[in-house]
Formats: structure tokens, C-alpha cells, sequence
């Protein structure tokens, strides 16, 4: 279900929380069998002999995908999957996900990592390290003040579930990307499979209704996914939908009934299918990103997708012929502590080995290239006048791949106590500038990442000015004023930056003021005039930034791929930044408002070029990278003094 889900119709199917939950299920079944027999739970044996068995099939798939990175997917994202390599081996990809806030939705699966799906292996990981602590837990509370271990299991695993569900309600509502990967919000899917495994002894169901709920239970966890609005409401309380279908299969057990869903699912081609489950979860994700990067495509097609789970359902079986079962029938290890030890050692020294030695020759090509950056990579200085190339015929083009993860806007720090909103929503995207030596000054960014970017050359112009620069930033979230169109969170969010700015007071306020898709149109920001007009009633100066153009492809992908110099990676001019601009229509609506427009240093007369000065231009589809913007600055600093000299004079002249 999950496979064909994320192959054919590019949704969640809330199967991964049924994986979550039976996992709990079996492992609750397991420690209360011990409970009750009064056998020690022995954890560290236990947690060796999990991992021996689950380790090494995720070691071969890590190995394999990281061998076809290195020979189909681009370098730019090498980083980026070499830090997930590490992650999913450790079973922390769910927190490294979370902290990207990556779309795990997102419709392109040829963009994303081969290895998010990792993240619900993590999740489980840390499940299975916890929920054993848990049990024993219960077991010498009920020792020491003489109860029912099971009443005590009840209890603790009662109250998680009811913590978790109401944190996960509350964080799906406030921030359901970073929900998706939380492993606190996911707790209680496992405390429903272990309150399932206590409850199923005192369920008794006639015959007919164990036939109704099985199929009932089967009609709702194979729909879930499409009826469900799966990508904006889970993991709060719509996940239980998938989990309380599971429940009812498993409820209705066997009925013996020809004509029942166990019937279904017993059969020998599901039974074979359940066997490949764990080594066929592990391969289709990886499978699937690679061969869309393989195949240039967004999506894989009914042929496309036959060939992937055909793919993935053959390298499933040799990883459970060949890897899982010699191992998991090793009695060698299983004697003695220290052999499993060694065992997990080995399966970690695999992955390792190559992925330090890879990450230390990056670390190397990039230390090289950036000896000599000043000279071979000038990047928007290359478009000034009178500008003299002394590059090397053979520069390379910078950022190199190890640094790519260093391309965001640098800060230092979250806003400072006397800077920081009262508002959680602000305060969690509020960030900070303060170099050395500064003064009274105080510059305000506002806006999404269009804005929060132009805080590269405001670190330069902060320094020279003496200033604090503070960036108040919401992803997807552009600055207006209320009621044109923005999501609710954006209209609050908006309305909260608007008291804060007023409160602080800033010398200036700086905000992307227009909107380039990757049509090649333009428009104002629907409601910008207004909130400048706002700003500047209330004494406060705007600064106005053009938007730099957006593509429907990655610039950056296409010059590894095709070449710094092809025709498809250096668009024209006229299809991405359109003329008349639209910098003087926002002077109309906000007369004497200062407006920066940065095109003549991102674009040529006549065309966008992916890379400019042997350094790249853009970080992705829409946003500039840090270093490129880094070459702006002397071009950004001119236009600066120029517009904010004039906003003082208008400033001193005001009655």
C-alpha cells in the first residue's frame, strides 16, 4: 500500500502508521509474554538482538544508494545525502528532516533525498529503545507497591497516549511539517498498538461481527489516503483513522469464514509480499527517487512504476535471502553479548568508512577551490564596469558541492532579549545580525526567504553602518497588510510583524515588494503597498526590493548536467524578468519609497545565466545562493546609500 501510494499517486497512505503501530503491537505482545512468565526482560540483549536484525539490511541499502549517488545524482546533492546517510544510520533522519522542514509531500519525488523515507525507521528506532525502558519501568512500579504489572502498563501507556495525541493535535495545527517527523507527536500511534495488545485478551466479538469489522477495517485503511486530507492534517487525530482500521483487522483475528477479509490477507501471494515487507519498504523509496533522477522525470508513470516495484521487490527478496535471514539465524552472535556487539560494529564500520572518506575529499576539494575564490570566482563583480577577468582558464564554479549546506543566510543567533517579539509565532522565526561594534542603528527584514535572503549584503552594510540587523521570517509568508489572499497563519503572522515593527522603531524596514513566477510574470505584492504606506505613516523608512527571477527547473542541476554555457541553463531575460518593471509601479503607490533593484547584477541584457563569474547564481529553482549574494554587495551597498541618503533628507524635512 505505501509503495503503490508513493509511486502511482504521489500521497501518504497512513500505512507507515499502521507500520507504527503493529511494531508496538508485537513488541507490547513479546515483554508482557516475559511479565507474566516472570522472565527478565534482560534489555541489553534484547536491544542487541533488534538491531542485529535490523541493522544490516538498512546498511546494504545505504551502501547501494550511496554508490548510485555518486554516479546519477548530481554533486550539489551530495552533501545533503551523505548527512542523511549518517542520520538514517543512527535512526535520527526523522529529527534531521524535521529541522529542514522538508515537503515530505512534495509532487516532484526526483528532488527529494532517496533516503527520507528513513525517517518512520528512525522514529521506530527510537521506539524500540524506549518502550523496553518503559516496561520495565511499569514492572518494578508494580513490584514495589505490589500491583498488577498489567494495570501499571495500562496506566503508563494510558497517559502517553493521551500526552502525545493532544501534543500532536496541537503541533499538526501550529506546525504540521515539522509534526510530520516528530517523533513526540507519533507516540502515541505506538501507545495505541500496545494498548491494543493489553485490551485484545477481554475482546470478545460474535463470529459476524469479527467478518464485518475485518473488511470494514480493510475498506478503511486501503481508502485512508484518499479520502483523507492527509498532507495538511496528519499526525494530529486524523491519524487514527488508519490506526483504528488496523485495530479492527486485527480484532476480527481469524474467522474461519470463507467469505471473510482474513480469507484475503492470508493468502499465500500477501503472506510472501508480508515476508519482503521490511527489505521492500527499505528499497522502493530509493528506487524510485533514483530512477526518476535517472529518467529526468517528476513522476515514474504506470510503466515507469511497474519497473520500480518490480526493481524493488527483486532487491528485497536477495536482501531477505542473502542478508536478513543468514543473519538473524546467526546463533553465533546471539550467545555472547560482545558477538553481537562486533556484529553491529561491523554493520556501522561499512557505512562509516566510505562516507568519512568521502565527506574528507570534499572537505579538501572545497578548501582548494576557496584558496583561490578571490581571483577565479567573481561572480556580479564580473558585471561591473571597467571590470578586468583574471580567472584561470579552468576555474572551477563555486560554491563547491561540500559547502552548499553553508549557502543559507548566515545569522548570529536568534533576536536578542531587548529585540525578541512576545509573540511564539514571531519569536520562532526571528533571527539576528550584530556585528562588532555596533551601534543604535536598526534595520528590520520582513517577509519570507525572497526577504530573508538580502540579509547576506545587509551583514556588510551593518558593519559599515553600525547597525542591528534582525530578520523576522516565515516561510511562504510575504509582507502585507491583511485580506489579499494569504493563509489565515500568514495574516496573523503579518499583523503581529506590523506591532512589532512599530514597537521597535527601526531606521529602516526591508521586504521583497514584488513577485516573479517562473512564468516570466511580475506583479506588486498584493497588499505590500498598503503595509509600506502604514510604515511610513507611522515614521518609519521602507526599503523595497525587486524579486530576482524564478525558473521551473534548477539552474544549478542543469550546468552539471548539461553545461555552463547551454542554451537551456541561461533562459532569456525577457521570459523571467519582464518589462515594464513593476519597482515603478510601487513608487507610484508609495511615492518617495526607496526601491532596490538588483537585475542588471543577477541578469545579463539579454539572458539569466545559471552561473555568472564562475560562481552559481541560484541555490535552487527561486532563491540566490549566499555566496553569489555575497558578490552583490559592493552593487547592493551603492544602491543602499544612494535611496536611504534620500530617505534622510526626506526624514529631517518632516514636520
Amino acid at each position: 500500500m505505501v509503495v503503490s501510494y508513493h509511486i502511482w499517486f504521489g500521497r501518504v497512505s497512513g500505512g507507515v502508521d499502521v507500520f507504527l503501530l503493529i511494531s508496538a503491537f508485537l513488541l507490547a505482545l513479546s515483554f508482557l509474554r516475559k511479565v507474566d512468565s516472570g522472565k527478565p526482560l534482560d534489555l541489553a540483549r534484547h536491544w542487541l538482538h533488534q538491531f542485529k536484525r535490523l541493522l544490516p539490511a538498512v546498511v546494504v541499502v545505504i551502501l547501494v544508494t550511496l554508490g548510485a549517488t555518486y554516479l546519477f545524482v548530481p554533486k550539489s546533492r551530495w552533501t545533503d545525502i551523505i548527512e542523511q546517510s549518517w542520520a538514517s544510520l543512527f535512526y535520527v533522519q526523522n529529527w534531521v528532516l524535521a529541522s529542514n522542514a522538508v515537503d515530505y509531500y512534495a509532487d516532484d519525488h526526483s528532488l527529494v533525498s532517496p533516503l527520507q523515507h528513513f525517517w518512520s525507521l528512525s522514529v521506530q528506532g527510537q521506539v524500540f529503545i524506549l518502550w523496553p525502558l518503559l516496561f520495565l519501568t511499569s514492572s518494578l512500579l508494580a513490584r514495589r507497591y505490589r500491583l498488577r504489572v498489567r494495570g501499571v502498563v495500562l496506566l503508563v501507556f494510558g497517559v502517553l497516549f493521551g500526552a502525545s495525541l493532544g501534543f500532536s493535535i496541537w503541533e499538526t495545527y501550529t506546525n504540521q511539517a515539522y509534526a510530520y517527523f516528530d517523533t513526540r507527536a507519533r507516540l502515541w500511534e505506538f501507545s495505541f498498538g500496545t494498548l491494543l495488545a493489553l485490551a485484545l485478551p477481554y475482546i470478545r466479538l460474535p463470529r459476524l461481527l469479527r467478518i464485518v469489522a475485518g473488511w470494514v477495517g480493510l475498506a478503511a485503511m486501503v481508502s485512508g489516503g484518499f479520502l483523507l486530507d492527509v498532507q495538511g492534517e496528519f499526525p494530529g487525530y486524523v491519524a487514527l483513522w488508519p490506526l483504528i482500521a488496523a485495530a479492527l483487522i486485527i480484532v476480527a483475528g481469524q474467522t474461519g469464514s470463507p467469505v471473510g477479509a482474513d480469507r484475503l490477507l492470508s493468502s499465500k501471494p500477501l503472506v510472501r509480499v508480508g515476508d519482503l515487507s521490511y527489505a521492500l519498504y527499505l528499497w522502493h523509496w530509493p528506487v524510485l527517487v533514483l530512477f526518476l533522477i535517472w529518467r529526468d522525470a517528476p513522476a515514474p508513470g504506470v510503466f515507469g512504476g511497474l519497473v520500480v516495484i518490480a526493481l524493488s521487490l527483486g532487491l528485497a527478496y536477495l536482501t531477505m535471502r542473502f542478508v536478513e535471514r543468514p543473519l538473524r539465524a546467526l546463533t553465533w552472535a546471539d550467545r555472547r553479548r560482545r558477538r553481537a556487539v562486533i556484529v553491529l560494529a561491523v554493520c556501522l564500520g561499512l557505512v562509516a568508512a566510505p562516507l568519512t572518506g568521502w565527506q574528507q575529499s570534499l572537505r579538501v576539494e572545497a578548501e582548494r577551490i576557496a584558496a583561490n575564490a578571490l581571483r577565479n570566482n567573481p561572480g556580479a563583480i564580473a558585471l561591473e564596469p571597467g571590470f578586468v577577468d583574471r580567472s584561470d582558464d579552468d576555474a572551477p564554479v563555486i560554491p563547491a558541492v561540500a559547502r552548499f549546506e553553508d549557502e543559507a543566510v548566515k545569522l548570529d543567533g536568534p533576536c536578542s532579549e531587548d529585540n525578541r517579539p512576545a509573540s511564539d509565532l514571531l519569536a520562532s522565526g526571528c533571527g539576528e545580525i550584530r556585528p562588532k561594534g555596533t551601534g543604535n542603528k536598526k534595520i528590520i527584514v520582513v517577509g519570507d526567504s525572497h526577504s530573508q535572503q538580502w540579509g547576506v549584503p545587509l551583514r556588510h552594510i551593518a558593519e559599515d553602518e553600525g547597525a542591528v540587523v534582525s530578520l523576522i521570517f516565515k516561510g511562504g509568508c510575504s509582507f502585507g497588510e491583511q485580506g489579499y489572499g494569504r493563509i489565515p497563519e500568514c495574516d496573523e503572522w503579518n499583523e503581529l510583524a506590523k506591532e512589532y515593527i512599530e514597537e521597535q522603531d527601526p531606521d529602516y524596514v526591508v521586504a521583497v515588494g514584488t513577485a516573479v513566477n517562473a512564468a516570466g510574470m511580475e506583479d506588486v505584492l498584493p497588499g505590500f503597498p498598503e503595509a509600506a504606506r502604514a510604515m511610513e505613516g507611522a515614521g518609519i523608512d521602507v526599503v523595497a526590493v525587486r524579486d530576482n527571477p524564478r525558473f521551473d527547473f534548477s539552474p544549478r542541476e542543469c550546468v552539471e548536467k548539461e553545461g555552463v554555457h547551454a542554451a537551456e541553463c541561461n533562459r532569456d531575460r525577457a521570459l523571467h524578468l519582464p518589462a515594464p518593471v513593476k519597482t515603478d509601479e510601487l513608487k507610484r503607490l508609495v511615492p518617495g519609497m526607496a526601491v532596490l533593484d538588483l537585475s542588471d547584477s543577477i541578469c545579463l541584457p539579454d539572458t539569466c545565466p545559471a552561473v555568472i563569474g564562475n560562481v552559481y547564481v541560484y541555490l535552487d529553482t527561486n532563491h540566490l545562493t549566499r555566496t553569489y549574494l555575497e558578490t552583490l554587495t559592493r552593487e547592493f551597498g551603492r544602491q543602499w546609500e544612494a535611496v536611504t541618503s534620500r530617505s534622510v533628507t526626506a526624514r529631517k524635512a518632516r514636520p
